[in-house]
């Protein structure tokens, strides 16, 4: 931290202390007076005594200011002050780390050359990645993979980018961003209800029809360059299938006439700073293996 937060932790910590001696010692009593000497004001014929503080509750509370200075003095707490010791949480972890890295490494490796279909039989396999899923993905994706508003269901057959062992790999290791753009000031707020109307009816679902004739010729105009003629979507744009029943945003009239007049903007980080070539491959295994045949 900076010179001046350095000084400020150091400065209201030796406050702190300050102000615990200065407590016990103005609430100490007066053994002058007698132990157990009653005060002058009392109220409602209860008198308080001005007894001393017993004798263990001062050892006690004197060894611990004791100890917390002593700590203070050997380890880290006052500002940027090292500690006698020069300990160090950062130095710690990369100790752990690296004794993690040491007994665990071998399995990954051994993990990480095998193929995906190969890793499907490996209970042990799948088991380490459903724990990197959950450390990694769950955030997003929700513990069981199921998505949720604009985060995509993995557990089905429906893929923005592909559902390959090899496509769901790179997605993880580069990470996707999907771009829908925003088509309310092209279209107008007719437009944008004329296309909806006719994208309800790619999927089978009834729309009005003085909008979806007008709407399919918008569409076919404007739309078709990343979804396609028939709205099969593309996953080289990551342009989402139309004709199913399957929706990152909302399928209703409303839903989708936003994400029309709007566009969506979404990203898939990449995780190839985060994990190694091997945790993906497993990560890539597990999440294949939840929709895999």
């Amino acid at each position: 931290m900076s010179t001046f937060w350095s000084l400020w932790v150091i400065f209201f910590t030796v406050v702190t202390f300050i102000g615990i001696f200065w407590l016990m010692w103005g609430n100490r009593s007066s053994l002058s007076r007698g132990a157990n000497e009653p005060l002058e004001h009392s109220y409602d014929g209860i008198v308080e005594h001005d007894a001393p503080t017993p004798l263990w509750f001062s050892t006690l509370f004197i060894v611990l200011t004791l100890f917390a200075i002593g700590y203070l003095v050997f380890y880290p707490g006052l500002g940027n002050y090292p500690g006698l010791l020069g300990w160090s949480s950062a130095e710690r972890l990369a100790k752990q780390q690296a004794a993690a890295e040491a007994e665990y490494r071998p399995i990954f490796e051994r993990y990480g050359a095998m193929s995906v279909q190969d890793l499907l039989s490996e209970p042990q396999a799948l088991a380490m990645g459903q724990r990197l899923f959950a450390n990694h993905c769950a955030q997003c994706h929700g513990g069981d993979a199921r998505g949720a508003y604009g985060f995509p269901n993995l557990t089905d057959d429906d893929w923005l980018w592909g559902g390959s062992p090899d496509q769901i790999r790179e997605t993880i290791t580069e990470g996707r961003r999907g771009n829908m753009m925003a088509w309310g000031s092209t279209l107008g707020e007719e437009g944008v209800k004329q296309v909806s109307a006719y994208v309800m009816t790619l999927s089978g679902r009834e729309a009005d029809p003085e909008l979806t004739g007008p709407g399919e010729q918008l569409f076919q105009q404007f739309c078709t360059a990343c979804h396609g003629p028939e709205g099969k979507g593309d996953y080289s744009f990551g342009a989402p299938n139309l004709t199913d029943d399957i929706w990152l945003y909302g399928g209703s009239f409303g839903q989708i006439q936003q994400t029309v007049r709007n566009g969506r903007q979404g990203e898939m980080p990449a995780h190839k700073e985060v994990l190694g070539k091997d945790e993906i491959q497993l990560l890539t295994a597990y999440v294949y293996s939840l929709s895999a045949p």
